[in-house]
């Protein structure tokens, strides 16, 4: 391999490519090289810039107010989730941008060769189709709004009929949200890149134009940071749990943020990009929420239901102007596409074209994602706060160990070295590679976290504090079990490791 010092870059070099492209590997998991990287600190600034504000992030914060979080506490929160989402971005993008190598390839490092499909089916089909599914429908329940408003009587439409539990002018906005999904992620990735290059400050202008107006309704700053709507003691549990919920929505991209950091042209662009472009998302984004829902409690006099998520879509309508709600919802909604697309229809084909290459490319395995996103009835997620935290409660459970046993086995383990040759080595042909084809330490250390993280969830032991709090903080206690516990196994590992004998 050579190095491009200049940049910190690794390049295996072309013949090694052609030789791993000559085993069955499709070009979208193979390594890319230096100079084939096109992404520079812009566009790790404006990749999450558009997808942040989605309606789904929304219907999150609004749990907040309902746990009783003031508006400064919400801020708080907001922030707080920011800096650790994109520290864990520029951590754990840090191997696939010095390297070239997507998620689905790099996490065979820490789990083997055949048991990298646990982590990779978790990410990228199980997490990719719940994703998929749930963003899709709160975006579709936004647009009935835009619909009902363009089109008086669309809301009527079915005259309160349902279908699989999803009213008939929802599921038109569904499908409807299906297929601009599917088309923008079927457009390829070159597009997907200036889409969100231009797209999301798009977003961004007519976000900032929403908060003037609602800070306006709720009778200015003062008033609008003044907002509580539930009046019930905090806890530094309830803040971190707040916290914790907002990062599991983002956890995803953390796990494979890889995926993005791959494409770097230096190691600095995704260090500075990532931290620019999403704790300054997170700024507006907290803005948002803040002096919406502000703005709601005037419009209702106090009087709406916070425990549903759906209120946020009552909070957008509080702002009047049927003009600036169809178009703030529309660029919510643009952002909410772009999150489907980016953190998870994309993962979800990469994976599968990575684990089974003769029968998945990367589309073929995204548009499997889109259909299986439904069948599950995603809207069932969506009904009621108490579902929102029991998804999230699942997703950090398993996303918070793989990001823990990820690093430790990239920071501690290998010492911030990739073998590039055992990853892509030909196990199908017969070849014997460096790496295990299951290491059973990272897989029974992400297998207990899960059950600590989840037995918070059981009857009997969730009436133990200990564990419901451990389940309440789903990610960060999954991230430190993983973390911690794999590191554990190295160092009894190297204890037990019999020394050579030098005579």
């Amino acid at each position: 391999m050579t190095d491009t010092e200049t940049r910190g870059l690794i390049d295996p070099g072309a013949e090694a490519v052609e030789q791993y492209r000559s085993r069955g590997y499709v070009d979208d998991v193979l390594p890319i090289r230096p100079m084939d990287r096109t992404w520079k600190v812009p566009q790790f600034i404006t990749v999450w810039m558009g997808p942040i504000h989605n309606i789904l992030s929304y219907f999150t914060v609004m749990t907040f107010f309902a746990l009783g979080l003031n508006a400064w506490q919400v801020v708080g929160a907001i922030l707080t989730a920011a800096v650790i989402v994109s520290v864990g971005y520029v951590l754990n993008g840090q191997a696939a941008a010095k390297y070239g190598v997507p998620f689905a390839m790099q996490v065979r490092e820490a789990f083997g060769h055949k048991g990298a499909l646990i982590p990779t089916w978790i990410r990228g089909i199980i997490a990719g189709f719940m994703f998929f599914g749930i963003t899709s429908v709160s975006s579709a329940q936004a647009f009935d709004v835009v619909f009902d408003t363009i089109f008086p009587g669309f809301l009527q439409i079915g005259g309160g009929a349902e279908f699989l539990g999803l009213p008939i002018p929802t599921l038109i906005s569904y499908v409807i949200t299906w297929v601009i999904t599917v088309g923008l992620f079927l457009a390829g990735q070159k597009f997907l890149g200036k889409f969100s290059t231009w797209a999301n400050p798009v977003v961004y202008v007519l976000v900032v134009i929403a908060v003037v107006l609602a800070v306006i309704n709720a009778g200015g700053l003062g008033e609008t940071f003044s907002v509580r709507v539930v009046d019930s003691p905090v806890t530094p549990i309830i803040f971190i749990t707040c916290v914790s919920m907002l990062v599991s929505n983002w956890a995803g991209p953390i796990v494979n943020t890889g995926d993005y950091t791959r494409n770097a042209k230096s190691l600095r662009a995704p260090a500075i990009g990532f931290p620019i472009g999403v704790i300054g998302s997170y700024l507006l984004f907290a803005l948002v929420a803040v002096s919406f829902v502000a703005s709601l409690q005037v419009a209702t006099n106090g009087n709406f239901d916070i425990n549903r998520p759906g209120v946020f879509v009552e909070a957008i309508n509080s702002i009047g102007n049927p003009f600036v709600v169809v178009v703030l919802i529309i660029a919510m909604n643009v952002g909410a596409v772009a999150f489907v697309v980016f953190g998870n229809m994309l993962p979800a084909g990469l994976q599968l074209a990575a684990q089974l290459p003769k029968f998945f490319t990367v589309k073929r395995g995204a548009l499997l994602t889109a259909v299986i996103g439904t069948l599950i009835l995603p809207w069932q997620f969506v009904e009621n706060t108490n579902m929102l935290f029991l998804f999230y409660s699942i997703i950090g459970s398993l996303f918070g160990p793989i990001v823990g046993i990820m690093l430790s086995s990239y920071f501690i383990e290998r010492r911030r070295r990739v073998d590039i040759p055992g990853i892509y080595a030909d196990y199908r042909g017969g070849e014997r590679g460096s790496l295990p084809a299951y290491n059973w330490r990272a897989i029974a250390v992400l297998a207990i976290s899960f059950v600590l993280t989840m037995s918070g969830r059981l009857p009997g032991v969730s009436s133990i504090e200990f564990f419901a709090q451990v389940n309440n903080l789903a990610f960060f206690s999954g991230l430190i079990i993983g973390f911690v516990g794999y590191t554990l196994t190295l160092l009894a590992g190297r204890r037990n490791a019999i020394p050579t004998s030098s005579i």
